[in-house]
């Protein structure tokens, strides 16, 4: 049987769509996932100047409201680099104890900010207290009312 040239150039067409598919598929994957690590960054560069702002502003007021908020985004922000920024690069550095690097780090963010928390709640502990008594009052008056 004889191949005629008619064929070959149909059969080569499709070989050469078949690649150019191929291609183009990549691309697309690979703008994807650029497409979804841009997003994590600026996500994550949102969350960061949002805990800037928080932290001058609870070194303005110092009060416990703007310190749950400082908390609340800091560990937000710890969550989305563990769940994204961390899952791209990995990478694993142990100290000589054989403590994972980036646990170490978590746990000293969370060290600092109870350390935070405390020295807040150190100052403010004149503001607590009025707090306190203001509440006593106010249950004392609940009861006489009922």
């Amino acid at each position: 049987m004889k191949i005629k040239q008619e064929m070959r150039a149909q059969l080569e067409a499709t070989k050469t769509q078949a690649m150019n598919n191929q291609k183009g598929e990549r691309k697309f994957d690979a703008l994807v996932a650029s497409q979804t690590q841009k997003l994590q960054h600026e996500q994550l560069t949102e969350l960061v100047k949002n805990i800037t702002l928080q932290g001058e502003r609870l070194a303005r007021y110092r009060s416990i409201k703007d310190l749950a908020k400082y908390k609340r985004l800091v560990k937000d922000f710890v969550k989305e680099a563990a769940q994204y920024g961390m899952d791209l690069n990995h990478s694993h550095s142990f100290n000589f104890q054989g403590n994972n690097r980036k646990l170490t780090i978590v746990k000293e963010i969370d060290e600092r900010l109870l350390r935070l928390t405390e020295v807040i709640i150190e100052q403010e502990k004149r503001s607590i207290g009025i707090l306190d008594v203001i509440g006593e009052i106010k249950g004392l008056l609940i009861n006489l009312y009922s």
